[in-house]
């Protein structure tokens, strides 16, 4: 298996690009090149495996030939990816990376040729066609940094989650026909495998057309070499800690990936025991689920890239791989957990690819994916390695299942205490997926990098943490003392990193807190101050304080007026003068958060009050698109109190008063 790893709602169509789609000639050549990749990757270690086990029973012996000769076959095409993939990030700042995506089709079409040549000179022979195999993984080595640089330069950051997932999508489609298409080629073919090949031929030929409809870009940089490369990558990895855990967290879960795709293979040989021609099905299986799984991110991403997906992923493939190993479930059992693992993987690796391309810096992109991608093939490469010396260690494919979950469940552990804060985005991620539906209007006005200070109207005690899940950089938030320091609160404000500030400590704990603010403006980070300083206790906005002047005074960092509409009636806010004992009015309840254009930091506090009411009017014309109709909450009404007469509820329910 072949590892590739408002206005801000514009569509991609609507975009200003060469083609329709701007995505579409990448996609197409993507998945051409995957599949030839997989198909010809597992015709090789068919090949292989019928020359290893000719005189061999199905047993411990048949399944350590097949482990082994598996893992060979995975190691041939790996190490290439190891060797040049440096050189394809060179490549990718140093040209234009669509001129580099055309040429290595083009080397795609000859390896192919020269593919079915070696199979018409020898057809029962394996070592030309993994020569053949090395090369395809030079070429995917040179193609993967120029794939994923040019995303960001074909769609805008709040689409950039959705076009990796796309990517992803098309890529394990590819895996799944290709790897269900490589065993069942060579049945068809017979004593002629170079026939199998003539098909992949015309498939690269396909995927080299398409190449061309990609939008031109510019190249990045115009000097350096590998060298250059090296040192840029270290350096911008060096200088962004989420760079470092992200590229991290690749490493760990491809090495994972490597073992347990490769473990699939010689499962479905030497214990379910299945042809040729459908030796693949379950690897197949594993790349529906990863289709699905890529679906399911961009859906949950929305405008924003979302790594709190990352650990229920995590969750998912430990358990996945421990009901592998523990039940060694039949033919049909083994689909729905390759399934389920496939979606739990794509949670797991498109929020990473996603992060990898927005932290490194634009003119070093392929410099750091490069790097990325030659220690991601080395972990791959030391996961096939691990597959075959743990089979001849005596491990079973049961086991190897099992030991790969252990060591996947002490890398959760590891990643949550680098990143405690992956808890809480996966938790906002359950409830705006679920309790909340949160509509986002201009979130483009909040700025990708760079300082800025957020300043909303404050409804309900959940405000800060839907601002959270609606904007994908971290928050600072300005904090009472009396939530910071509560011991039922202090650990989550720890995570969340906030500014603590109480007017009972006095004018020098303000002072401080309000310059610890400032000094976070100017380190590049977001701040967000509630003007009001408390939570409006009858829905209306409340009299703003001039805390927030002070931060900005003589900073140029920008005021981003925020307003959060519908939230009032939640379970959380003081309407009816209840907190939370009461019960919720619609799930999911409907809350629109709005972001105004960013203001100079000389704005006085009345006129960012000014345009915080502008913003909710907005909002409030914004309702009448998913308004229902009068008689739905009115028999919602009547089944929580069905002795009150639905009249009643139906006059107080149009009443000026229920509507204020």
């Amino acid at each position: 298996m072949v590892f590739a790893r408002n206005s801000s709602s514009q569509s991609f169509d609507r975009m200003p690009h060469a083609t329709a789609h701007p995505l579409r000639g990448l996609l197409i050549a993507q998945f051409f090149g995957a599949f030839n990749d997989n198909a010809w990757k597992l015709m090789v270690a068919l090949l292989a495996i019928r020359q290893a086990t000719a005189s061999l029973q199905p047993g411990p012996d048949y399944e350590t030939a097949v482990q082994t000769q598996t893992a060979i076959t995975f190691v041939m095409f790996t190490l290439p990816l190891v060797l040049f993939s440096l050189i394809g990030g060179t490549l990718a700042d140093r040209l234009s990376k669509r001129t580099v995506i055309i040429a290595l089709k083009a080397v795609e079409v000859l390896l192919m040729a020269a593919g079915a040549f070696v199979l018409w000179r020898d057809p029962a022979g394996w070592l030309l066609p993994l020569i053949v195999l090395c090369g395809m993984g030079a070429q995917s080595a040179l193609f993967s940094p120029s794939k994923y640089g040019i995303l960001p330069e074909l769609v805008p950051h709040e689409r950039l989650a959705a076009a990796n997932g796309l990517l992803e999508m098309w890529t394990f489609a590819a895996i799944l026909t290709g790897t269900a298409a490589g065993g069942f080629l060579l049945q068809a073919a017979g004593n002629e495998p170079w026939l199998a090949a003539t098909v992949l031929i015309a498939l690269s030929i396909v995927g080299l057309i398409a190449s061309f409809q990609i939008s031109p870009v510019s190249s990045a940089r115009s000097e350096g070499g590998v060298a250059a490369t090296v040192h840029a990558a270290l350096a911008s990895i060096r200088a962004e800690r989420l760079l470092r855990l992200t590229i991290a967290g690749e490493i760990f879960f491809w090495t994972i990936a490597s073992l347990f795709a490769q473990n699939v293979l010689v499962y479905a040989k030497a214990v379910l025991l299945l042809p040729d021609d459908q030796s693949g099905l379950p690897l197949t299986m594993l790349s529906v689920g990863i289709g699905v799984g890529a679906v399911l991110v961009g859906r949950f991403s929305k405008q924003r890239i979302e790594y709190g997906l990352i650990p229920l992923g995590a969750t998912g493939v430990f358990l996945t791989l421990t009901l592998l190993g523990a039940l060694t479930p039949p033919l049909s059992g083994t689909f729905i957990l390759m399934g389920a693992l496939g979606v739990a993987s794509s949670f797991i690796f498109v929020p990473l690819n996603a992060i990898l391309q927005w932290k490194s810096p634009p003119d070093r992109r392929g410099a750091v994916i490069s790097l990325s991608n030659t220690c991601v093939f080395a972990g791959i490469l030391l996961g096939s390695l691990t597959g075959g010396a743990l089979a001849n260690a005596g491990f079973s494919t049961s086991g190897i299942f099992l030991a790969t979950a252990a060591v996947t469940l002490g890398g959760t552990v590891w990643a949550f205490r680098l990143l405690p804060d992956l808890v809480i985005r996966l938790v906002l991620v359950i409830l705006t997926n679920s309790l909340y539906r949160v509509r986002i209007v201009g979130q483009h006005h909040v700025p990708q990098t760079g300082g800025a200070l957020l300043v909303p109207n404050h409804m309900s005690f959940v405000d800060g943490f839907l601002l959270m899940a609606s904007i994908d950089r971290p928050i600072r938030f300005v904090v009472d003392t009396a939530y910071a320091a509560h011991p039922f609160f202090k650990r989550l404000m720890t995570i969340m990193n906030v500014i603590p500030i109480s007017s009972s400590g006095g004018l020098r704990m303000i002072l401080r807190a309000l310059r610890a603010a400032g000094e976070a403006l100017d380190n590049g980070e977001l701040v967000c101050i509630f003007p009001e300083g408390q939570i409006t206790r009858t829905g209306t906005l409340l009299p703003f304080r001039r805390g927030f002047e002070r931060i900005v005074k003589g900073r140029t960092v920008p005021i981003i007026p925020v307003h959060l509409d519908r939230i009032w009636g939640s379970i959380f806010s003081f309407s009816g003068g209840r907190f939370v004992w009461k019960w919720p009015e619609r799930i999911p309840y409907p809350v629109t958060l709005s972001f105004g254009a960013p203001q100079p930091s000389t704005t006085p506090a009345h006129e960012v009050r000014r345009l915080i009411r502008e913003l909710g009017e907005a909002a409030w014309h914004l309702r009448k698109t998913d308004q229902e109709p009068l008689h739905r909450p009115v028999l919602r009404m009547w089944r929580r109190h069905p002795l009150v007469s639905p009249w009643r509820m139906l006059r107080a329910r149009a009443s000026p008063a229920s509507r204020l």
